[in-house]
Parts: structure tokens; sequence; C-alpha cells
């Protein structure tokens, strides 16, 4: 069975939402670092379809989340295994990857929306979420899943 990856930071969870959601002194305090903000991972909410996209995946593929997590913010790695225990318990249960170098997994896909941490570097295929042609969920099943 085909292995595939799929990123959290805006690829399942929705980055942009939350930075919306902070307060202007938090903004400011962390200037350039949103992602070390304390519990900041926490209760983001996931970006649309991505929930039902990763479990359509799961029945066709071996489906691994592959995440980085900030490494001066020691909450949002067990925010992040909170937030796939909240939203994905029953396909996402032991499936979680914490690694600042994604390129030493392999697979067969990386759904990733950046180059970085590895990505560049991943010896399967680099699905880059949020660029033509995989602007949203929907095309990367179409893609996918046929």
């Amino acid at each position: 069975m085909e292995i595939v990856y799929v990123d959290m930071d805006n690829v399942l969870v929705d980055f942009p939402w939350g930075v919306e959601q902070l307060s202007e002194e938090l903004k400011k305090e962390y200037e350039g670092d949103l992602d070390e903000i304390p519990n900041f991972f926490s209760d983001l909410p996931p970006i649309d379809g991505a929930i039902e996209g990763f479990r359509a995946l799961s029945n066709h593929y071996d489906t691994y989340i592959l995440s980085t997590a900030p490494w001066g913010n020691p909450t949002a790695w067990i925010d992040k295994v909170k937030w796939v225990q909240r939203h994905l318990p029953e396909v996402g249960y032991k499936r979680l990857i914490l690694s600042h170098n994604k390129h030493l997994n392999k697979g067969d896909y990386l759904i990733d929306d950046r180059t970085a941490n590895g990505a560049e570097d991943f010896e399967g295929e680099h699905i880059q979420y949020g660029k033509a042609p995989f602007h949203d969920w929907d095309a990367v099943l179409n893609y996918l899943l046929g």
C-alpha cells in the first residue's frame, strides 16, 4: 500500500485563522515567531475539507500526519497530539509524526504547503497544498483518488 504524509499547519489546521484571533499585544510580542506562542495550536480549527479528505485518503493509502513543532514552544508538541485526538481520533490514532526533517520519512506522497523542513528533499512526490493545481482538498483528492 502506498504511503501518504499530510502536514498539519495550513493543510489540516487553519493556522491563519488562529493568527487573526490573536490580540495585538501577542502579535507584537511574538512578531516573526507566532508559532512560539504557548498553547497557540490547541484550538485551531481544521481547514475546510481537511478532516473528510484525510479520512478519504486513509481508506486508500497508508496515511500519516507529518508535521513540525516549534522547538522553543513545548506546548505545541502536546497541542498537536491533542488536536489529532480531537479531530481525527480513529484514523489519526498513533499516526502523528513530529519531525524537523521530513525528508527522512520514506513514502510515496507528501502533502505540504511549503518546501521547508526537508519537504523539498522528500523522495516521493511533493504535493504543494495551496498552490496550483492543488488549491484545496477537492483538488488533492481528485488527483490522488481519481
